[in-house]
């Protein structure tokens, strides 16, 4: 008797064994109970995917792909080569003026809407990760506030928002289209996380706090003394408020 291999079993699964071969593999299988069963949860497995995808194996073969239809496609006349090869130059040149058009019809955001805008983006990035949502941890507040303030090239604090329910989880240093920012993380007790972000602005002096959404997740932006922070989370803003007014009071005694 030849050897039993994988095709026979595959074949003997698939009842198209001759009856010769098929009295091997049965006679093999008796001998050896573990193939046995793998044996049969093949054949169980054939029996699921037949009846999940029975009904669809009887449906009509679509039009589109009837041999005739596929036969009379073949035979219609096609572009010749230099036509074909036009109209994928001006479809190309249609796509490419489309994406010149979108630069000179939505300006970038510039002022606080950049640093909002910024923020959300990175909230977004950073708050959901349940590794390594920071690059220091609270216990290197100073080592925070010294790495900020030489990439900043400003002097910053790392605001203490305890009194108000949220501790420090840490921070980390973030790029943004503006350059480097600071990117601080706290939580409350109930795991609920906010992001403040924090950078120079192009223009000195402040700006005043407005109020910004992006999806889910609220924010306040603001600048002060050229410095510019936004504080982000999926919070209502009427808990979001009062937490950015104690930023920058306190921002504002340590600058």
């Amino acid at each position: 008797m030849r050897p039993i291999t994988e095709d026979d079993l595959q074949a003997f699964v698939d009842e198209r064994l001759e009856a010769a071969r098929k009295a091997e593999v049965e006679s093999y299988l008796t001998r050896h109970p573990d193939l046995s069963r793998r044996v049969e949860r093949m054949r169980a497995l054939g029996d699921d995917l037949r009846g999940a995808f029975g009904p669809v194996a009887a449906e009509p073969v679509p039009a589109q792909l009837n041999l005739a239809h596929l036969v009379e496609a073949q035979r219609r006349p096609r572009l010749p080569t230099w036509q074909a090869a036009a109209a994928a130059v001006l479809l190309a040149l249609g796509g490419l003026g489309g994406w010149g058009l979108r630069g000179t019809l939505s300006s970038p955001m510039t002022g606080v809407d950049a640093l909002a805008q910024e923020a959300s983006a990175n909230y977004a990035v950073y708050a959901p990760d349940r590794l390594r949502p920071v690059e220091l941890a609270a216990s290197d507040s100073d080592e925070l506030a010294r790495w900020f303030s030489a990439r900043l090239d400003r002097r910053v604090g790392v605001p203490d928002l305890t009194s108000s329910g949220y501790r420090l989880m840490g921070g980390r240093l973030v790029a943004t289209p503006h350059g480097p920012a600071g990117l601080l993380m706290y939580d409350d007790h109930h795991g609920t996380r906010l992001v403040m972000l924090m950078r120079p602005m192009a223009q000195p002096g402040d700006a005043p706090m407005r109020e910004h959404r992006s999806g889910s997740a609220a924010g306040y932006a603001w600048a002060q003394d050229g410095l510019g922070y936004s504080l982000v989370g999926a919070s209502d803003p009427a808990v979001l408020h009062p937490l950015a007014n104690e930023i920058r009071r306190t921002t504002a005694t340590n600058t």
